[in-house]
């Protein structure tokens, strides 16, 4: 078995929020004169885990929180062998919680800027915002995401609850497609094909945050496939929400016996005990992947960026040198 900390990696899903250490929300608590957070998870289900984020991101008050986080996001990255990272960041929320609706964007940008020159890992953001939330807040993203896509903004999603409809954002969502703006949302994690749907019509998803649910309707299956819709699977993610028991219950073999396009992230890191490296273990592990396996996986994150197509091929050649490599 080769080395995965250095197969090369595109990491798709995964929040800004939710990759902090330890010792930094500590010490960001402490500086700011708050509570420190509890350990994260076990979660009972997505609005315990939804509970817990919000004490995280309330610790996060001053610019170099903001940068700090980031910097560090690609330190870490970089030692999981990821080459490309679309990380998600709640940016509107934090500003209206601030009353500083760009610092923390622009802090977040500034330090993923100065992470990626020192640890070599090209970053791009996407800008989340709760279907919760009202759709002014959602214009307020939709700003954010024009205004910044010249620094590495590369698009906006709605994220939370799925029990909320996307109707209400159907013009902002519009309005980004419009702009240039890609669209990912959350959709098959908590609830099941109408949500995936939903995400595909009203949406006008490009990819599917999870998705996994999309298993429960052939035909929705067979339309996904054939629209080339690639899903940012968590498997770690999805056994610390509750939402499936176990890794080895875990139906990405499934999807991937389906034909679908198929990539491999860790969405909330921290909270579910994992890292890159730590999840296409857990998979190799799980299902008895070998390396041409997790190879595929990588190549199959890749393709599914949203990265310069000069810098997909440099992914896949990487990825391919990896798998020509010796044994370790």
């Amino acid at each position: 078995m080769r080395d995965i900390a250095r197969l090369p990696k595109a990491h798709l899903h995964v929040h800004l929020e939710s990759t902090i250490r330890p010792e930094t929300l500590r010490e960001i608590a402490d500086a700011n004169g708050l509570p420190v957070p509890p350990p994260p998870g076990p979660f009972a289900g997505f609005r315990a885990f939804a509970d817990h984020n919000s004490l995280v991101r309330h610790c996060l008050r001053r610019p170099e929180d903001f940068r700090r986080i980031a910097v560090e996001f690609c330190r870490d990255e970089a030692a999981q062998g990821t080459r490309y990272a679309e990380v998600t960041f709640t940016a509107a929320s934090h500003g209206e919680r601030l009353d500083d609706l760009e610092m923390p964007l622009e802090a977040v940008l500034d330090g993923l800027a100065e992470g990626a020159a020192a640890h070599g890992v090209e970053c791009r953001v996407l800008l989340d915002h709760s279907r919760r939330r009202s759709a002014d807040r959602a214009w307020r993203t939709l700003k954010l995401a024009t205004r910044y896509a010249d620094r590495g903004v590369a698009g906006i999603g709605m994220a939370g609850e799925e029990s909320y409809p996307l109707a209400p954002f159907a013009d902002v969502i519009a309005a980004a497609a419009d702009a240039g703006l890609r669209l990912v949302h959350h959709a098959g994690e908590c609830e099941g094909p109408e949500s995936i749907r939903e995400a595909v019509t009203i949406g006008r998803a490009e990819r599917l945050g999870h998705g996994f649910r999309v298993l429960e309707d052939g035909d929705l299956v067979a339309e996904v496939r054939e629209r080339g819709i690639p899903l940012e699977v968590c498997p770690s993610s999805n056994v610390a929400l509750g939402l499936v028991g176990s890794l080895a219950a875990h139906p990405l073999p499934l999807l991937l016996d389906a034909g679908l396009a198929v990539t491999l992230n860790t969405d909330i890191p921290s909270s579910a005990g994992t890292t890159l490296s730590e999840e296409y273990a857990r998979v190799r592990d799980a299902f008895g992947y070998d390396d041409a396996a997790l190879a595929a996986l990588a190549r199959a994150s890749a393709d599914a960026s949203f990265a310069p197509a000069g810098t997909k091929e440099r992914l896949r050649r990487e990825i391919d040198a990896w798998l020509a490599s010796p044994d370790t």
